[in-house]
């Protein structure tokens, strides 16, 4: 347990406990087991403590299923990762056991079902070993044909044991989660849990308590990037969408498919990817922003219809949920491999916004002002959020929603004229009323994927073909020119500049703050707008002598990975590099720090 502050004695033999401020549990099994169950169930429970909780995941790609973590920390103040290392691995199965074993710190706890591991001798010098006869309790506990189905909710009962967690509030939990089952089903898992609870620890020499929470000033809420992403697409008045199924963006589809109607919305699921961002697209032209999404794959089928939507200046947003690519790569893993495809990915100049969320948060807050970007230029905005921080959950502050949510219903009030594609209408920005409005001149205007004059007409003409693509161009730059400059976390100058985007953003602080308090001079921004890239960046780059790119990407035939390709492209300046990695997993602290080392001494050995 990383900060561990004091210990005290208990009475009659019984463990000491010892008072903790945070703590990185890694769950390992199967994906058949529930481990994710166990860590949603630890993390919402933090967030409901006034906790800082971060989580990371992986899951097999496979239907099959197969080995499986969760990873859940836990802390009393501001918890930026999801940990480098384990303070307690609690392993299910012998792969569980050696192919995580060196996750944990020096000194961890191993918790181990011993009905599946047969320890190490080797391993515990440097691990304490605790064996507890998991599945076997489970079944004496529950009986019948559940078998070890609920070990899951037993070993829940452990670790609150363990870590003097609040039984009643798990108890509300395992009611939320299963209270919409058959009865029995709750009852064997609260069943599960008091025996889990309840268990004898006589082989742990300390149990724990967290220290006191600081207090928040908002109450919290706790939830995973993808919900988060789309309830904050409902709190902006989005009222339609249209998608296809594609790992990690399906828990998108299904929460709006869920949530719309109870706000008088609609969520279509489409034949394919290109069908879901042309119904999409119609919806938008009908008066009210739409949106669809993907994952990268499904993001490349939807090029064509995007450059229609860019061409007719129709406001959309496009959700990318990132994975390991190319093709259909590593689908339940992380990567941030799709900038240059959300930037670049169409035929023919077509200008659009990509923003990046960093956190779960702020993909609450990204997915509202991207509707509002998409419905004051009218152009298609691209959220490019990542597999982390779709499926990792976090607590942040409960949004104020009287002041957040807003009704973006279509105005039909009659209009004297209406030519939308004025070009020299203020910011370059078209301007569209909704199908059905009245246009008292009898003049109507189309919208066409053809280039087109001011009301919409198809033309083959240089003149306006030039004049219109200089159009779409200066809308966006437009935009860039109200983007606010990112704020630097760290002193303003020094030796390095990490610059990230994405789920990078916490490893990135993180390693800041490691690295300024071992004496070193690095501070880190986080670009959420990364199309157009907001004014000022050259000079904060100015105050340093070196700016690595922290983005999980390959580094590409010269070095460095795409956002550093297109600082370098903006900027034209050589000191911005790359660290990078394309395993699949994400940044862990200590990985940044060696990467800025070896740079470093990269630079040396040049001079």
């Amino acid at each position: 347990m990383s900060d561990l502050s004091t210990v005290s004695s208990a009475p009659g033999g019984a463990p000491k406990v010892a008072r903790i401020s945070e703590v990185v549990i890694r769950i390992a099994g199967n994906s058949q087991d529930g481990i994710q169950a166990i860590g949603g169930f630890l993390a919402r429970l933090a967030g409901r403590s006034e906790q800082e909780v971060m989580t990371f995941m992986t899951i097999p790609s496979t239907i099959s299923g197969g080995p499986s973590i969760f990873q859940v920390r836990v802390g009393t103040g501001e918890v930026l990762s999801s940990g480098d290392e384990a303070d307690l691995l609690v392993a299910f199965y012998q792969h569980s056991y050696e192919d995580h074993i060196n996750s944990l710190r020096k000194g961890g706890l191993v918790l181990y079902d011993s009905d599946h591991v047969e320890p190490k001798p080797e391993w515990q010098t440097d691990y304490r070993h605790l064996s507890v006869p998991i599945s076997s309790l489970t079944v004496e506990a529950i009986g019948g044909t559940a078998k070890d189905k609920g070990k899951n909710i037993f070993t829940l009962g452990l670790l609150a044991k363990m870590f003097a967690l609040e039984v009643p509030k798990l108890e509300r939990l395992i009611a939320e989660r299963f209270g919409g089952k058959d009865q029995s089903v709750l009852n064997n898992a609260l069943t599960a849990f008091h025996a889990g609870y309840n268990y004898s620890l006589e082989g742990v020499i300390e149990t724990f308590c967290f220290a006191e929470s600081r207090k928040r000033a908002a109450k919290q809420v706790v939830m995973n990037g993808n919900e988060a992403l789309a309830y904050g697409l409902i709190a902006a008045g989005v009222r339609f969408g249209a998608g296809y199924p594609i790992t990690p963006w399906s828990d998108i589809m299904e929460t709006l498919r869920r949530e719309l109607p109870k706000f008088g919305g609609t969520f279509v699921q489409c034949e394919d990817e290109i069908a879901s961002i042309a119904t999409a697209i119609g919806a938008s032209y009908a008066g009210r922003v739409a949106v669809t999404g993907s994952s990268g794959p499904g993001i490349s089928l939807k090029s064509e219809a995007l450059g229609w939507a860019v061409m007719a200046e129709i406001p959309l947003v496009i959700v990318d949920i990132q994975r390991g690519g190319p093709s259909t790569g590593m689908p339940t893993s992380v990567e941030q491999s799709d900038l240059n495809l959300a930037v670049y990915g169409s035929h023919g100049d077509s200008p659009r916004v990509v923003m990046a969320p960093a956190n779960v948060g702020d993909a609450f807050t990204t997915a509202i002002e991207a509707v509002n970007i998409a419905r004051k230029f009218n152009v298609p905005v691209i959220i490019l959020s990542d597999q982390a921080i779709a499926t990792r959950i976090e607590a942040f502050a409960e949004p104020e929603l009287e002041k957040v949510c807003q009704d973006i219903s279509p105005d039909f009030t009659p209009v004297p004229t209406h030519k939308p594609y004025d070009l020299n209408a203020p910011d370059s920005v078209a301007h569209h009323v909704p199908p059905g409005t009245r246009i008292l001149d009898g003049k109507y205007p189309v919208a066409t994927g053809l280039e087109h004059d001011e009301y919409g007409h198809p033309t083959g003409s240089p003149r306006l073909h030039l004049a219109m693509t200089a159009k779409r161009r200066r809308k966006l730059q437009a935009l860039a020119a109200t983007l606010p400059t990112p704020p630097i976390y760290g002193p303003p100058e020094g030796n390095v500049l990490l610059v990230g985007w994405g789920s990078s953003q916490g490893p990135m602080k993180e390693a800041v703050d490691r690295a300024r308090a071992a004496g070193d001079s690095i501070s880190c921004l986080t670009i959420r707008h990364i199309h157009p890239l907001p004014n000022g960046l050259e000079n904060l780059f100015a105050g340093f002598n070196h700016v690595f790119v922290v983005e999980l990407n390959d580094s590409g035939i010269y070095g460095y990975g795409q956002l550093a390709g297109i600082l370098r492209a903006r900027f034209v300046d050589p000191k911005i590099r790359g660290i990078n990695k394309t395993d699949g997993l994400t940044f862990k602290v200590k990985e940044i720090l060696a990467q800025i080392q070896e740079r470093l001494a990269e630079t040396t050995a040049q001079n």
